[in-house]
């Protein structure tokens, strides 16, 4: 069965294909005979209730310098596909949703992955606060005496952006840091979210995990150790992958959430655990399957296509 594949991602020029997952599941499709079509989000428009991309068919190779072959500009009806992988990176912003919205016109007469809806109704760090007793203490606030007094009470804090990724705005906060009123009045000058603070987990020292989870079931993790001075653990910071397996507790984990990500039809969703707390649910455009594959020998993706594949 060959099937019709739009990919709305970033620009597919820029990616690493040596770490980029999207590029992975592209491959991988590419190698069931499924044919590819590529667009950026600034490229979906709707009229009428009809959905369409302006983008270029694409063929793929794992060739440094010359990963892809587009074809001429075209504008399809995403109606017309069978498949659209939504692998555009965040930030959760106005214009995340919005395309949300717009592929959701499409759902799931065209399967869309992850299911706009549920994406739209599962921010990451949100999401997350659902599932009693798996977090660290978290405190989700703009309101300065309420983070402070979260800071007294734990003395060693994480604060971060409520809808940013990869890493970027996270800062440690430890007690008697005189930055803090400073870091909060940036983050009010930036936007008017709250931000997310969490108790400093000193395990992170040993690590970060990334798990896989498709389809509900834990398919593959890596551990992502931060470098030396440096509190984040995101591989494009410095992280060091090291080869890992669940533990008992990250396995109950998965099983606590994974019946909840299968039924919103999440397909791909890539958690973060540090120690014994879940700390971030991400559903927009998860990442890690290559690290993964590197160490385990598995095929994600196939695992992915797999999935996709039985609901067509």
């Amino acid at each position: 069965m060959s099937l019709k594949v739009a990919i709305q991602m970033d620009p597919i020029h820029t990616i690493n294909i040596n770490a980029d997952s999207t590029f992975a599941l592209g491959l991988e499709a590419q190698a069931r005979g499924h044919s590819l079509f590529y667009y950026e989000p600034k490229e979906l428009s709707m009229r009428d209730g009809r959905v369409y991309a302006r983008g270029r068919s694409m063929t793929l190779r794992r060739e440094v310098g010359n990963h892809s072959t587009l074809g001429s500009l075209e504008k399809i009806d995403l109606h017309e596909v069978d498949v659209v992988l939504m692998r555009q990176d965040p930030p959760f912003d106005m214009s995340y949703i919005t395309a949300t919205h717009m592929l959701e016109m499409v759902h799931p007469r065209t399967l869309v992955v992850n299911d706009p809806a549920e994406v739209r109704n599962a921010p990451e760090k949100l999401f997350a606060t659902r599932f009693d007793g798996l977090l660290p203490p978290t405190l989700i606030s703009r309101d300065p005496e309420e983070i402070r007094a979260f800071r007294r009470e734990f003395g060693d804090i994480i604060v971060k952006p409520l809808f940013g990724n990869g890493g970027m705005g996270v800062f440690r906060i430890r007690e008697g840091d005189e930055n803090l009123n400073s870091l909060l009045e940036m983050f009010g000058q930036m936007n008017r979210e709250p931000v997310i603070v969490q108790k400093y987990l000193a395990d992170v020292r040993k690590g970060d995990k990334r798990i896989i989870l498709v389809d509900g079931k834990p398919v593959g993790a890596i551990n992502r150790v931060p470098a030396e001075g440096e509190a984040r653990s995101n591989m494009h910071v410095g992280g060091r992958p090291e080869q890992s397996k669940l533990t008992k507790r990250e396995q109950e984990i998965c099983e606590i959430i994974g019946p909840d990500l299968k039924k919103r039809g999440l397909i791909f969703v890539g958690i973060d655990v540090i120690g014994d707390y879940l700390t971030e649910i991400n559903v927009t455009s998860p990442t890690g399957i290559q690290e993964i594959d590197r160490f385990d020998q598995t095929n994600i993706a196939a695992l992915v296509w797999d999935a996709i594949e039985g609901r067509r």
